[in-house]
């Protein structure tokens, strides 16, 4: 079994290519966290790096789910994304709540998780991202 990683909140994953594995209580202290930081910003951005466009599919619907927010749509494919929800495969999603939509790409070379930035126009010093996140981080 991997050992999970020494808990140092949000901050501590600033920089890090990948997720690292947490235990349930690290998660549940991590979404709390999370969710402080969240509160002032106006809308999101999110990008997930999963290893197939299901679990990266999954995860956008549970952090949404979790957050209350929209479902975003898949966008109008464009350069290098067709065929991206059926490859077999990484791929990067990402999506922009002001948009209502998201993208997904088939791409090589990444790490895993999630990324979250707030945006907010009233309060730029709010404004951050976040992550990376585990995929399973809001199931």
């Amino acid at each position: 079994m991997t050992s999970a990683h020494p808990f140092a909140g949000v901050a501590g994953l600033r920089g890090l290519r990948s997720a690292p594995a947490l235990e349930a209580e690290q998660c549940r202290r991590l979404r709390e966290e999370l969710l402080s930081l969240l509160a002032p910003c106006g809308w999101f951005t999110v990008g997930i790096m999963a290893p197939s466009p299901t679990a990266a599919l999954a995860a956008l619907r549970s952090l949404e789910s979790a957050l209350g927010w929209s479902a975003l749509e898949p966008a109008e494919e464009a350069d290098g994304a067709a065929d991206a929800g059926t490859a077999a495969g990484p791929v990067f999603l990402k999506g922009n709540q002001r948009s209502g939509q998201f993208l997904l790409r088939r791409e090589d070379g990444l790490g895993e998780g999630i990324l979250i930035t707030g945006h907010e126009a009233d309060d730029p010093a709010a404004a951050d991202t976040w992550g990376p996140f585990p995929l399973d981080l809001f199931r």
